[in-house]
């Protein structure tokens, strides 16, 4: 039976962690303080639009605030499942189309790609690796310039779903000091994100992070007389992690339990060492940093396909899944393309990776029907193909039970929407976030992983009540008070002292333009109402809303910059922000 969530539990575990630090927070970033000041008392001042590339836009006319609320409410709780986080000018846009339409639209934009970015960075300020900012912190900047600014939203946040599916992290430094290695990684990603699961999986096998990372690159065939084998650890995290899962699955996600009632393996060490033969024969490509081509090659070439050397290919029949095998004979490639055909054909992928993607994108406890419904779309029982990720994206997303499912915002999400709903804008358009601040106070930041099984399990349970219902809550495993404190004070660093994107000295100033909630400070239930509904979906418990809208009221209404900083602060830091669903 699928269990609805007590979000009002989860939100009493969120709630019981803030305690007296909330009040010392609010006093020292003064909020609420009732100054009687007129003139805005921090340094978020309007400002213009973005102008690179962002759709964020300027004060609605009249004619579009009489959009019907209830579009407005229904929009913005579409755009929070489906961008990194949309802004009041966003939100009135998607009223004017219908979900289908935005989605078509999204499918067909060009893909906008990290690498040009920190390829211009690298021209700007050549690579030192004794520089400050670092060089490898790049990405980061690319990351944060098309979070902000690109206007495919969808791929890009589809993209940051996988890389917690494909887990690679730059926490090894050969990774973090090349800052052209995890920018093509993502690339790699936005580029199979609407294309077909077989194609990305073989992409992401033959991507040299993931060679690095999981050992595969240089993996050499057996050598008996010096009694070495092929590495085993990419062949088990690919099946494990990346396709089917330790048991075998119904559609529905549910094991499929043996005679005596336990759940059937996918696979033994026999089928891993199997698997580890074939991936053997890779090394790194040829770059201009990196000109030799030769197997073991040491000097990375992170950002070139891994190339095949057959003379270290184990040789022979590999028995794979299900009984296939692959032929004695054939090219090296041939058997990796038919090793990752053989994973992409098993039964268990669709509700696997369905399941997956559904927690990163949805709800970490989507119901039984939900799951079987999102496999079926992988498996292609529509006009599309088996794997078509189109398909997928568009099932988990338009799914009837997603628009109301309970869900907690990852720590990482909830604050690259809050940055991106903000509407930053800086002198040149580029957005140079090195992120280090969110990651010390969340405990995560993009590709910045502890280990390959990602920030949190998708099968952690809180202990306690949680654990008992049988649910799971993965984002629960890095929310500690620590970190709850820890947002807490990022939110109050971005307005109060607009130090959420932690951006280097020297490099371009990132301002907010918040003159659409100027124009509505001196109101204060319309500040806090179109607040609640760009940034919560209208989800805010009617709690908060009254915390907020007294708060803000205690403030003259000529203090606008200080009524929007607080109902602003108020919201973002509210246990109903964090925790949306339908009974908030």
């Amino acid at each position: 039976m699928h269990v609805v969530l007590d979000m009002g539990f989860i939100r009493s575990i969120i709630w019981c962690c803030l305690g007296a630090g909330l009040i010392i927070l609010l006093g020292a970033c003064g909020g609420g303080s009732g100054g009687q000041s007129a003139e805005p008392t921090s340094s978020l001042q309007p400002s213009a639009p973005a102008t690179s590339g962002s759709s964020t836009g300027t004060v609605p006319t009249t004619s579009e605030q009489d959009l019907s609320r209830t579009d407005r409410v229904s929009a913005a709780q579409f755009l929070q499942l489906a961008t990194f986080g949309a802004t009041a000018a966003e939100i009135d846009a998607k009223t004017k189309v219908s979900v289908d339409e935005w989605l078509e639209a999204q499918f067909q934009l060009p893909i906008a790609r990290h690498t040009p970015i920190v390829n211009r960075y690298l021209q700007t300020y050549g690579y030192d690796i004794d520089a400050m900012p670092n060089p490898g912190t790049f990405r980061r900047f690319a990351f944060w310039e098309r979070a902000i600014g690109s206007p495919d939203q969808l791929r890009q946040l589809v993209a940051y779903a996988l890389t917690q599916v494909f887990v690679v992290s730059d926490r090894p430094t050969p990774i973090f000091v090349n800052p052209l290695a995890l920018s093509s990684y993502y690339d790699t990603l936005l580029e199979h994100s609407f294309g077909n699961f077989e194609d990305l999986l073989l992409a992401v096998t033959l991507h040299p992070v993931m060679g690095f990372y999981l050992s595969h690159v240089n993996n050499a065939k057996s050598d008996p007389v010096a009694n070495t084998f092929p590495d085993e650890n990419y062949a088990r995290e690919v099946m494990q992690l990346f396709t089917i899962g330790l048991y075998e699955l119904n559609l529905d996600g549910s094991w499929v339990l043996d005679p005596a009632g336990k759940p059937i393996p996918t696979y033994d060490n026999q089928v891993i060492r199997e698997f580890s033969k074939v991936f053997t024969g890779l090394s790194y490509g040829e770059t201009g940093y990196s000109p030799d081509l030769m197997f073991g090659k040491r000097n990375p070439a992170f950002n070139v396909p891994m190339v095949m050397f057959e003379e270290f290919h184990e040789l022979g029949e590999k028995r794979l899944l299900n009984g296939e095998v692959l032929p004695n004979g054939q090219s090296a490639m041939e058997d990796i393309q038919g090793a990752v055909k053989n994973l992409f054909q098993h039964a268990n992928v669709g509700p696997f990776i369905g399941k997956l993607l559904i927690q990163r994108l949805i709800t970490s406890n989507p119901s039984p029907a939900y799951v079987a419904r999102v496999a079926s779309a992988f498996n292609g029982e529509g006009e599309a193909p088996r794997g078509d990720m189109k398909a997928l994206v568009r099932a988990i997303l338009t799914d009837p039970e997603a628009a109301s499912a309970e869900r907690i915002r990852e720590p990482f999400r909830r604050y690259v929407h809050m940055i991106r709903a903000l509407e930053p804008t800086s002198e040149d358009g580029s957005y140079p976030g090195l992120g280090y601040l969110a990651q010390f106070l969340t405990g995560q930041h993009v590709l910045s992983a502890p280990s390959v099984f990602n920030f949190y399990s998708p099968a952690f349970t809180q202990p306690g009540e949680l654990e008992t219902l049988g649910w799971v809550s993965p984002e629960l495993q890095i929310t500690t008070e620590d970190t709850i404190v820890g947002i807490t004070n990022l939110v109050a660093a971005t307005l109060y002292r607009e130090q959420g994107l932690d951006t280097p000295i020297d490099f371009p100033d990132v301002t907010f333009n918040l003159s659409h909630y100027f124009a509505l400070a001196d109101e204060g239930e319309a500040l806090v109402d179109e607040i609640a509904i760009v940034f919560a979906g209208d989800q805010l418990s009617q709690a908060a809303r009254s915390i907020i809208l007294d708060a803000v009221e205690e403030i003259p209404a000529t203090n606008r910059q200080d009524r929007v900083n607080l109902a602003l602060y108020l919201t973002l830091i509210a246990p109903s922000y964090a925790v949306l669903g339908e009974d908030a």
